[in-house]
């Protein structure tokens, strides 16, 4: 057994816990975009339609 082990998972589990809101960053981020892919498509697929009457 490694004597570093310890220190090392102490260390890990210490910067583990100082992570911030990276995920819920990451999580609105991708939400938003597809959100903005579907609001595009709905505005835009009306266009191709041929309305012109």
């Amino acid at each position: 057994m490694d004597p570093l082990h310890p220190a090392v998972s102490l260390l890990a589990a210490a910067h583990a816990a100082e992570q911030g809101p990276g995920n819920t960053v990451r999580i609105v981020l991708a939400a938003s975009l597809v959100g903005a892919v579907l609001v595009a498509w709905f505005l835009l697929r009306g266009y191709g339609r041929g309305d012109d009457e």
